[in-house]
């Protein structure tokens, strides 16, 4: 995984907080991160219709969803997320040993099933859910 669900989250209930629309600047500097990073994860969010944006000086980015419907696994399809994976494999499917041919293909199918697992947890987290742990009910 990296860092891009966290920042778009991050973005997403600083959008939903302010309620108006912020440029990537401040989303970055809000975020703690350089602008650039934000705009490449916000083009993704801008994609999936997760936010809207306005060209030009007073330009930025809006969140105008209902917070409320926006659930987690919503973001992590937007920006692709894989929770569980690794880049490296053990094992060989050319050896003899069934082990060693068959770990690589056997841990994929775990790390599949436990990401599942995180899209189906985070289908119960909404935005809204998340300015409450922050801000409390009832406060935006």
């Amino acid at each position: 995984m990296t860092s891009e669900f966290g920042m778009a989250v991050h973005a997403l209930t600083f959008l939903n907080h302010k309620g108006e629309i912020v440029s990537s600047e401040a989303l970055a500097k809000n975020i703690c991160t350089n602008p650039a990073r934000v705009r490449k994860v916000m083009a993704k969010l801008k994609k999936s219709g997760l936010v809207d944006t306005k060209e030009g000086l007073e330009g930025g980015y809006l969140f105008s969803k209902d917070a409320q419907k926006v659930d987690l696994s919503m973001v992590a399809d937007a920006l692709e997320t894989r929770f569980v994976s690794t880049s490296w494999k053990s094992g060989n499917p050319d050896m003899d040993c069934l082990v060693a041919s068959g770990m690589a293909g056997l841990l994929d199918g775990i790390y599949d099933d436990l990401d599942s697992l995180c899209y189906k947890r985070l289908k119960g987290i909404t935005i809204e859910d998340i300015n409450e742990k922050i801000f409390g009910p009832d406060k935006s």
